[in-house]
């Protein structure tokens, strides 16, 4: 069984993983969550891109047997209090300037795996960081899942396909471009 966790909002770079997964796995599970404990105060939960009738299309499309939609109140329940923090891997970088942020994403990760159970899961290559506060998470407690790593997908002009490149302007994209030209 391989995992492929998500906050939706699907493109080629989801689908790349999605077809990494069903390659190596008999089942494939997608989840669709925009995870709220992500999210800092004044981020963009309320405005996160969220098209789920295409996700689900594009998930079929993809050979998904489960999509996973689960609503927030199932992955926290009233009174919810148990988070698990990567501390110095989640605090430096993007978790510097996200105080919490990798602590929401190693809370679902676990959560995700719990319940799913799966052998591996999936995630790109793009969220260097991620990766490697759930590898950090997936150690320390002994985690039985294999975290799979998929190339980056870019667009034609080589900046890293996102959801969120759709909050750009023409300006912002531009000066976006600058750092895989740089690379």
């Amino acid at each position: 069984l391989g995992l492929v966790p998500t906050m939706g909002a699907f493109h080629e770079g989801h689908l790349a993983l999605f077809r990494a997964a069903r390659v190596e796995n008999e089942v494939v599970v997608a989840s669709l969550f925009v995870n709220p404990a992500q999210f800092g105060e004044g981020e963009d939960l309320e405005r996160y891109p969220r098209d789920e009738e295409h996700d689900t299309r594009l998930a079929e499309e993809a050979g998904i047997d489960v999509l996973y939609v689960p609503d927030a109140e199932e992955i926290y329940p009233p009174g919810f209090e148990t988070w698990v923090d990567v501390e110095r891997l989640g605090s430096m970088l993007e978790g510097e300037h996200r105080p919490g942020h990798f602590r929401g994403v190693a809370t679902i990760c676990l959560k995700l795996f719990n319940l799913v159970r799966p052998r591996r899961a999936y995630f790109g290559q793009k969220d260097a960081q991620q990766v490697a506060v759930v590898r950090r998470m997936v150690r320390d407690l002994a985690v039985p899942v294999e975290i799979r790593v998929v190339p980056t997908v870019r667009d034609g002009d080589g900046l890293a396909l996102s959801s969120r490149n759709a909050y750009l302007s023409s300006e912002e994209r531009e000066r976006a471009r600058a750092l895989p030209r740089a690379l």
